[in-house]
């Protein structure tokens, strides 16, 4: 008779066939607001790219492999197209990306790479990258060009401050110092890929990304054969950037991999990396990414999301405190996740407060 009662072991219940419809229900809705996101995308990205042409500017300054002896040449040789591409900006009418442009010349700056061509694309240095011991790379986001780079370039000044505090100055909550005195660093600011829009079908899919990590490999075997020998780089991805860093992590020299704001890597785990690296997964209460669905599925031949969320326990990542902080906070002066960023990137891993 227990068999032929709901519930019973011999057919489900209501509350087992409830739970998992509202399982499927659950797993439907995700697809369908994804599709939502994607058709409302291929609408407005291409309205978006019409309505504003494309800005002219010179190819790329022509450069030999960069070495720490040829350094201050292919800085000066990069300031130089930037001035070049803030003139053609400007005949353009383009006063906005002239000026962008024009500061990007400015004798202060450093950079390994610029190219001023359509949204943009560079490569820029903070500290003296030639004698650097500790390196730290940094991953844009969506939405990052020459037009916003300021916004990405601000948080690798406030990371380079924060690792060049005095010695009396850098300490840990528990007040012990938390890097030798004297160690030199480096930070590398590189919007080195189209990034994709927020609001477009781009930013859901890991095209860009694939098209991004080959570079990025680039760049890390570039500053290895720049900075000293024993030099630790640190890659520091934000939000997609995360999807690049996840594509070209197989193998890669770098001794950490921190992933903050992430929507997903592309893995299901830390281990499916095929990394060497320590990895790091931190996001602030309140950051909004939260709230998008860590999932990967085939939507019209097209993989659409990124998988497991990185500081979940599933994905077996080493979590680290990130404050309150919302999307675009991870390197706001003061806060948490500046102070245990700056820890990773010196190395001072036993004192990253967790998550």
């Amino acid at each position: 008779m227990g068999a032929g009662r709901p519930g019973g072991p011999g057919r489900p219940g209501r509350a087992s066939r409830a739970s998992r419809a509202s399982r499927v229900g659950g797993a439907g809705r995700w697809r369908r607001a994804l599709l939502a996101v994607l058709i409302t995308a291929a609408v407005v990205a291409p309205l978006s790219a019409a309505a504003r042409p494309e800005i002219p500017a010179p190819a790329p300054a022509s450069l030999a492999p960069v070495t720490a002896v040829t350094l201050d040449e292919a800085y000066a040789a990069n300031r130089a197209n930037a001035a070049q591409a803030s003139r053609m900006a400007a005949a353009h009418g383009d006063s906005h990306r002239a000026a962008a442009d024009r500061s990007m010349a400015d004798p202060s700056r450093r950079f390994l790479a610029f190219d001023g061509r359509g949204p943009g694309r560079a490569t820029e240095v903070f500290g003296d990258l030639a004698h650097a011991e500790r390196i730290a790379v940094l991953v844009p986001g969506s939405d990052t060009s020459l037009d916003t780079y300021d916004r990405f370039r601000a948080g690798a000044l406030a990371l380079q401050r924060r690792l060049t505090l005095p010695h009396s100055r850098l300490r840990s909550s528990e007040g012990t110092p938390m890097a030798p005195a004297g160690t030199s660093t480096a930070v590398v600011a590189w919007l080195g890929y189209r990034t994709p829009g927020t609001v477009s079908a781009t930013v859901l899919t890991p095209d860009r990304a694939e098209q991004a990590a080959p570079h990025l490999r680039a760049l890390i075997r570039q500053l290895h054969g720049i900075a000293s020998r024993d030099a630790r780089v640190a890659l520091l991805c934000h939000s997609y950037g995360s999807v690049v860093c996840g594509r070209a992590a197989p193998g890669l020299d770098v001794d950490d991999i921190a992933f903050i704001g992430s929507p997903g890597t592309g893995a299901d785990s830390a281990a499916a990396l095929h990394s060497p690296a320590r990895i790091w997964a931190a996001r602030g209460a309140g950051d909004w990414v939260a709230c998008v669905p860590h999932v990967r599925t085939d939507l019209f031949g097209t993989t659409v999301g990124f998988g497991t969320d990185p500081v979940s326990p599933a994905f077996g990542a080493q979590v680290f405190a990130a404050g309150d902080g919302g999307h675009s906070d991870y390197f706001t002066p003061g806060s948490a996740s500046l102070a245990n960023l700056t820890r990773i990137v010196l190395g001072d891993t036993s004192e990253v407060t967790h998550g």
